[in-house]
């Protein structure tokens, strides 16, 4: 017999072991489908958000933080990038991201996001937080920034506050 004839089964042995590995492990868990709303979820709840912002153009707010992609994702469970991800920024604590890096100026920052503090923000990031590490200059059209503010608050899980009963 060739030597081959001896190899073949050492050789083949290994390979047709592992083809075997992972048949009884359990199914990883499936990933959590993304949500996409409706235009007429987006609707109702632009209309919900309080003033100024329930009379926000969600198309023109979309186009405008185009300009945040580069730093930012908005979806729930997304990837933290150069900046955080932005689901749920709203009625957060600044600087609390789990996992994510802040810099000093906002892990030490003591305030809530709300629309207010992020229109200040968005107008001028060095401006209204000195020591931040952000880098982007700002929007200094008013109107860009409620529109902005409109559209996250509608696609990063923003509920609005049920008014208390009288």
């Amino acid at each position: 017999m060739s030597r081959l004839a001896f190899a073949a089964p050492l050789v083949l042995a290994p390979v047709l072991g592992l083809s075997g590995c992972g048949q009884d492990a359990p199914p990883s868990a499936p990933a959590k489908p993304v949500r996409v709303l409706t235009d007429a979820e987006k609707a109702s709840l632009l209309a919900a958000l309080p003033a100024p912002y329930d009379a926000g153009d969600l198309e023109n707010g979309r186009r405008a933080f185009a300009r945040c992609r580069s730093c930012h994702t908005i979806g729930e469970g997304g990837a933290d990038t150069t900046g955080p991800n932005l689901y749920g920024v709203f009625g957060r604590k600044a600087g609390e991201r789990p996992r994510y890096s802040y810099s000093n100026a906002l892990r030490n920052a003591d305030f809530v996001w709300d629309a207010e503090r992020l229109d200040h923000w968005l107008q001028n990031p060095r401006g209204f937080l000195p020591g931040n590490k952000m880098t982007f200059s700002g929007l200094p059209d008013a109107k860009d920034r409620r529109d902005v503010i409109a559209f996250l608050k509608v696609e990063t899980g923003y509920a609005p506050q049920p008014s208390p009963a009288s």
